[in-house]
């Protein structure tokens, strides 16, 4: 195996990937740099089901071992919400800073204690021959009071990180890398691999 696929377009989640997977003897590319396109269809209930469905799709159009995530953020106010629809959460073209804003709003009047939250990330990894794994990890915080940040995407500029004192759009690639969501999940993902390298299988 010389390359991993991992399915999405998100230069931003591309960096965190990198990162985490830069002593890999292999390298890990988008979509766009492998030259796939694939319209997929997230239908699954379950961060865990969208991460397979997304890498299975990959897998199967280029012949190629794919890994694709799941992932969003979970406001225990909004009862889990926006969960699993991250991403379409209040459409699908409406812009992060649209839904930070909604969620603020939404917490306007609750207290710190109110305000617990987690991002969550399921990585899943399929082989052209069927071989699937997926690992799961989250990390818990609160939604902020007011966006802060630049260094990240998505939600990171609401997610407050109580051990840090700031978002996870303030914290350093290095910090984010150590403590997030995702991170934690590849790095899971990646000791996977790393145990099929020793016995020759991945591949």
């Amino acid at each position: 195996m010389d390359k991993i696929i991992f399915a999405t377009a998100n230069e931003g989640k591309m960096r965190e990937i990198r990162e985490i997977f830069k002593d890999a003897p292999y390298s890990v590319v988008s979509m766009k740099e492998a030259g796939i396109t694939a319209d997929i269809v997230e239908d699954g209930t379950t961060f865990e089901e969208n991460a397979l469905i997304k890498a299975r799709a990959v897998a199967g159009v280029s012949g190629a071992v794919a890994m694709a995530d799941d992932s969003g953020l979970e406001v225990d106010f909004l009862d889990k919400a926006p969960g699993v629809y991250s991403a379409r959460f209040l459409g699908e073209d409406t812009s992060y800073e649209i839904k930070n804003q909604y969620i603020l709003d939404k917490l306007k009047d609750v207290p710190d204690e109110g305000r617990t939250a987690r991002f969550v990330c399921a990585i899943a990894v399929a082989f052209p021959d069927g071989r699937t794994a997926v690992r799961t990890a989250a990390i818990e915080g609160r939604i902020a009071y007011e966006p802060a940040g630049e260094n990240g995407f998505g939600y990171d500029p609401i997610f407050y990180v109580t051990e840090y004192g700031r978002t996870t759009a303030e914290l350093t690639m290095e910090q984010k890398n150590r403590i997030s969501h995702r991170a934690k999940a590849l790095a899971a993902i990646k000791d996977w691999l790393f145990s099929l390298e020793g016995k020759g299988d991945c591949r």
